[in-house]
């Protein structure tokens, strides 16, 4: 389904990158519109581009079932050739801002959960929500901005290495998109484990560890906190495929040449089995990482496991 509507969708994109290659090699000023017609649709049958979208689109999808995601107009070489490049950028970011998310949502919502209508609570609730509301591309650039203009660090837009490259170097320039993403994927989240700590804290199960004497550690993690991570977890299995859709964002921001930032390069170039490849294979990624939140389920529930 992914494929079919990537594929039709990039069919109604104006323009082509057969007539931006004649384009940018002979201005239309200089070339006759016939001649220029002419090499455009050479261009087209070379390329695959020629007949109905139909047939195009069973012979994509025939390829496609074989692993063929067709050839980059640019380079000429395997659509997904580009991909390997891109990951580990893309890999790291994911990571951290994964870790970010998890490591700002988990203590906001308890926290928050555990000292109801206090303070300490509404502050909380207050940050959930204006994370919630900030873009994050705009929290990025407002944390760019301040980077640079207090000249906290030196940020590599250029290099742009990679964590096992030059650790320092790498997290300088990843830092700041992993926070806004992270803080950003971890504003429903927060409210979210709220909302389930506060409903498992009133069972029956729970109200009998406090009676038993049990500290409150004991009581928020032991018994209360896996019961209500089950929902939390659905949420953080669903943020991925946010975070693949912010980091398209963060990587035309920062310069960093992951997946997002070559979709984005493609679509400009209208290099089109680059974009479906890719798409195609997030697509997939951000399916079996759902599937692997499901299965999850059953080490935070035995009910679950056992039925």
């Amino acid at each position: 389904m992914v494929a079919t509507l990537v594929y039709f969708a990039t069919s109604v994109l104006p323009g082509d990158f057969a007539a931006q290659r004649i384009a940018a090699q002979n201005p239309i000023e200089t070339t006759d519109l016939a001649v220029r017609e002419a090499q455009i649709e050479k261009i087209k049958d070379d390329l695959g581009l020629s007949g109905p979208v139909w047939k195009r689109y069973l012979t994509y999808i025939g390829n496609m079932t074989r692993g063929d995601f067709g050839e980059s107009f640019q380079t000429r070489e395997p659509a997904l050739s580009g991909f390997a490049a891109g990951l580990p950028y893309t890999l790291q970011l994911s990571i951290m801002t994964l870790l970010i998310g998890i490591a700002v949502a988990l203590p906001v919502g308890i926290i928050s959960a555990i000292r109801q209508d206090t303070w300490l609570d509404y502050v909380l609730r207050f940050f959930a929500m204006f994370s919630l509301g900030a873009p994050n591309f705009w929290v990025a650039t407002m944390l760019l901005l301040y980077v640079v203009r207090f000249r906290l660090w030196t940020i590599d837009l250029t290099g742009h290495p990679l964590l096992w490259e030059d650790p320092v170097a790498s997290m300088k320039l990843f830092v700041i998109p992993a926070v806004a993403g992270g803080v950003a994927s971890a504003a429903g989240t927060m409210r979210l484990l709220r909302s389930q700590m506060l409903e498992v804290l009133r069972e029956d199960y729970v109200r009998t560890a406090w009676a038993k004497g049990l500290r409150e550690r004991q009581v928020v993690m032991r018994h209360a906190l896996k019961p209500a991570l089950i929902p939390v977890v659905t949420s953080f299995g669903l943020a991925i495929a946010t975070l693949i859709a912010g980091n398209v964002v963060f990587e035309s921001i920062f310069g960093i040449p992951g997946v997002g930032f070559r979709i984005l390069a493609a679509i400009r170039a209208r290099d089109i089995p680059v974009v479906q490849a890719f798409v195609v294979i997030l697509a997939t990624t951000v399916v079996f990482t759902n599937l692997a939140v499901d299965v999850l389920y059953g080490y935070l529930d035995p009910r679950i496991r056992l039925s």
